[in-house]
């Protein structure tokens, strides 16, 4: 059984108590739980990851790409939190391990304030889903298995 990685960044561990109106009520163990069950349905596992540490996740992210070089990860759904509109680190480390990232944001940030709306990770990844709310990641998880499919399944 193939993996997918989920990593959360900065800040998510506070979902369900920050910005509900903005975030929604949902808790990271409940977008957690909505991934490991969204991945079981599509033969796959989850392994779900939160930090507030840039370069944690840039490791996770190296490791990622070893994982999905060797044939053991299907890919990674990332949302980098406010690092996106920061780090050229970790768009460099999706590039440099050859990792396939769907970019995934629980709000709209086009429709947020202006600094939300550049991110340094998008021409890093695969593909992005915003403004979904939590149901994203699931978006994110079929996105990964019908691209792994090949170009019909996509």
């Amino acid at each position: 059984m193939k993996t997918i990685l989920v990593l959360n960044g900065p800040n998510l561990n506070l979902l369900g108590t920050r910005e509900p109106a903005v975030y929604g009520a949902e808790t990271l163990a409940d977008v957690e739980r909505l991934c490991r069950d969204e991945a079981g349905k599509l033969g796959m596992s989850a392994d779900c990851r939160q930090s507030n540490h840039e370069g944690r996740l840039i490791d996770w992210i190296h490791e990622a790409g070893r994982e999905i070089a060797a044939g053991n990860m299907l890919g990674v759904v990332f949302n980098p939190g406010a690092f996106t509109h920061t780090s050229v680190a970790l768009h460099d480390a999706i590039k440099g391990a050859n990792a396939t990232v769907i970019e995934l944001h629980i709000s709209n940030v086009h429709a947020r304030e202006e600094f939300r709306r550049h991110s340094y990770i998008s021409p890093a990844a695969r593909g992005i889903i915003v403004g979904f709310g939590v149901i994203g990641y699931a978006i994110a998880i079929g996105a990964l298995v019908r691209l792994a499919a090949g170009p019909r399944a996509a």
